[in-house]
């Protein structure tokens, strides 16, 4: 998955910001040497002194000047130790500091990510799909069929089927999936169970519900104001790997958001990036709450999965 600039820009101030938080804290630590520790601030200018003088020496053709320059900051280095070990502090606490000392805070070594920049892309995508603290409930090892019976079952099973193959498939065939029918069935569930999967492999996931979704687009539709947050959120939106809009019904509607809508499913069709729609509506209210050009949209170009069965979140409640 590739970032966008603005969520790769994002990260690496992260690392600025380890690498001037990390910088202080050794500058600190320094002073509190030099001001408290005896004898520790003359051996450092002695250091710098003998390393000038072995320096000049070595330009002018002494052959052993650097020999006797390596000998001598070892010895004067391990006598550093010693002070720092003799005032209680550990041999090594003027080291330079990282908070990963394998790509030393800048996300690589060498041309390729560190480990800590893969987890630094999976906490920022968290961080912006907006539903860090859903999927930490609603995720593929809290799903139950036990809510399920009959025929209802039987969709619900077609419906994880489809939606692991579409995890499985994500990098290499373009889907979308429309999630459909009565209240508390499992639609917002097992699109959370998609969207932790994916963000786990490193990809974009970003979620809305649809009355967030359509304000969000009436407000910086005529908020010129926000130029840039809406630069950003149009990248967001129209380049995230997966979109997931949630209980589509329940928005403000007026012509210019309807036209927008449309331009953003347009967009990510052409693109090729998925997206994810659920709603509490029957397909043929879609066709008359929406434009014609919108519900052959979801109908050509979704797979779509219908859900049924009893209210579950109704359930858990009253078994509580």
């Amino acid at each position: 998955m590739a970032l966008s600039n603005s969520q790769y820009d994002t990260i690496m101030r992260v690392y600025e910001e380890r690498q001037t938080k990390n910088r202080h804290l050794l500058e600190e630590r320094t002073a509190y040497v030099n001001g408290h520790v005896e004898g520790y601030l003359e051996l450092s200018e002695s250091i710098a002194a003998i390393s000038v003088s072995q320096g000049k020496k070595l330009l002018e053709g002494d052959d052993n000047a650097l020999k006797e320059l390596k000998s001598t900051l070892h010895r004067l280095s391990s006598m550093k130790r010693d002070l720092l070990i003799g005032a209680g502090l550990p041999a090594d606490y003027l080291s330079p500091v990282y908070d990963c000392p394998d790509c030393k805070d800048t996300g690589y070594i060498g041309s390729e990510k560190c480990h800590c920049f893969r987890q630094a892309v999976i906490d920022l995508l968290y961080e912006q799909s907006g539903i860090r603290s859903m999927l930490e409930k609603e995720n593929f090892d809290s799903l139950s069929y036990s809510y399920y019976e009959g025929q209802d079952l039987e969709r619900f099973q077609k419906n994880v089927a489809t939606a692991k193959n579409f995890i499985k498939t994500f990098n290499s065939d373009y889907h979308n999936l429309f999630f459909y029918g009565t209240v508390g069935t499992g639609k917002s569930f097992l699109s959370g169970c998609i969207a932790k999967e994916l963000i786990e492999k490193g990809y974009s996931v970003i979620y809305f519900s649809a009355a967030g979704l359509f304000e969000t687009l009436s407000r910086n539709m005529f908020d010129y104001k926000n130029t840039e947050e809406f630069r950003n959120l149009h990248e967001d939106l129209y380049g995230c790997d997966l979109l997931i809009i949630d209980d589509l019904g329940t928005e403000c509607l007026n012509n210019a958001t309807v036209s927008m809508f449309f331009s953003l499913l347009n967009e990510r069709h052409l693109n090729q990036k998925a997206t994810i729609i659920s709603t509490n509506l029957f397909l043929e209210d879609i066709q008359n709450r929406y434009s014609e050009r919108i519900f052959s949209r979801i109908m050509n170009q979704y797979i779509s999965c219908k859900f049924t069965g009893p209210d579950i979140r109704r359930l858990k409640k009253t078994l509580k």
